[in-house]
């Protein structure tokens, strides 16, 4: 249940930081709305998870897969444009979350 949960955290927080880039500095108010609620979810969740998965553990999943979901979504919907170290960079970062989930041993499974 603690991925699980880990999960809906790190959803609320991709839709919130999606949100809050189309709020366009809280200037348009809905979605700065949206992008309040999905941080107030995904910061529960994530206390939630942070009482049976390790701290460094949980945020690391929860940053790293935040970060790379964020950037699809900004490529995607928003137009960016990365460059090739962009690219490596993000995929360290999936690499280093596939790391820790599937061959640490400090993650609990």
């Amino acid at each position: 249940m603690p991925w699980l949960f880990l999960g809906i955290a790190i959803t609320g927080e991709v839709i919130a930081t999606t949100a809050l880039k189309a709020s366009e500095g809280f200037t348009r108010w809905g979605y700065g709305g949206i992008s309040v609620v999905g941080y107030a979810i995904s910061f529960y969740f994530l206390a939630i998870v942070l009482k049976t998965i390790p701290v460094g553990i949980a945020y690391a999943v929860w940053a790293g897969a935040g970060v790379a979901m964020v950037t699809l979504i900004g490529i995607v919907l928003f137009g960016q444009k990365l460059d090739l170290f962009a690219y490596l960079g993000i995929a360290l970062i999936v690499a280093g979350v596939l790391v820790l989930n599937l061959l640490s041993a400090s993650a609990p499974h």
